[in-house]
């Protein structure tokens, strides 16, 4: 078995401020993936990583505190590949692969579009990119594991407040039809197929007490392709985990 995590912890050092170390320690998880770290890793400190037994990878964005992918493994991979070959993505730290035997994670911070009409154009852009990579490096390596932070919630069960946020970044018609497409392409919703109707989220925001009052996204998945889809033991978000304003979630898969 393996335990696969995916963090977006909005900033590492603020997560290890509060406590992320003692965790991850706790937890235990053969891999964690890691997006929006906002740190190079020299300005981490990884005693403690290294001492609980990780081999550690980095992808951070150029510019300095913003986005960023790390990857830990408790296994060293046998190959790493830092980005996915997209120069405007790269400089921003989005997509770190790691192969295992043979399967793949990808461990990915797909853009925001909450900004404005720029960003959303940059976000819709990469989605129709990263689509065609993915479906590229399937062809050498047809067992991927695509875990991160996706900034979309697909379904009105993925949100909160579906009526209220149609015109919302994250939730908007043309993503979740790139979400809809993503799936019938190859891919699985881990989550989705071993918990068909349950409810629960993994990114809140920080106003209004929206995470005391549970009114959440589930943003962050774990796709993987269909020949891995019954390898799936489980899946789910570890809600009870707060150091960030997403979530942990995990996956077993059976590998």
């Amino acid at each position: 078995m393996k335990s696969i995590i995916s963090y977006n912890v909005n900033g590492i050092r603020a997560a290890i401020s509060k406590g992320f170390w003692e965790w991850l320690e706790t937890e235990n998880p053969d891999v964690i993936c890691l997006q929006e770290i906002k740190a190079l890793r020299e300005d981490v400190p990884l005693l403690e990583l290294e001492a609980l037994g990780y081999r550690h990878f980095w992808h951070p964005a150029e510019k300095k505190g913003y986005s960023g992918v790390a990857t830990f493994s408790k296994t060293e991979p046998d190959n790493v590949v830092y980005g996915c070959g997209i120069p405007e993505y790269d400089r921003e730290g989005r997509v770190l692969r790691t192969d295992f035997g043979d399967w793949t994670l990808l461990n990915c911070y797909f853009p925001s579009g909450t900004t404005g009409d720029e960003r959303q154009g940059f976000k819709m852009i990469f989605l129709d990119r990263f689509m065609a990579y993915v479906q590229e490096l399937r062809q050498t390596r047809p067992k991927l594991i695509i875990v991160g932070d996706y900034n979309i919630a697909h379904q009105e069960m993925d949100i909160h407040d579906p009526k209220g946020n149609k015109n919302s970044s994250g939730f908007l018609p043309e993503e979740r039809a790139w979400m809809t497409k993503w799936l019938e392409n190859g891919f699985t919703d881990a989550f989705r197929y071993k918990n068909p109707n349950l409810v629960e989220y993994s990114w809140w925001s920080f106003r209004a007490g929206a995470r005391g009052n549970n009114k959440g996204w589930r943003i962050d998945y774990q796709s993987v392709t269909d020949n891995l889809r019954d390898k799936v033991v489980s899946a789910g978000q570890l809600m009870s985990v707060v150091h960030s304003d997403h979530c942990p979630v995990k996956v077993v898969m059976d590998l």
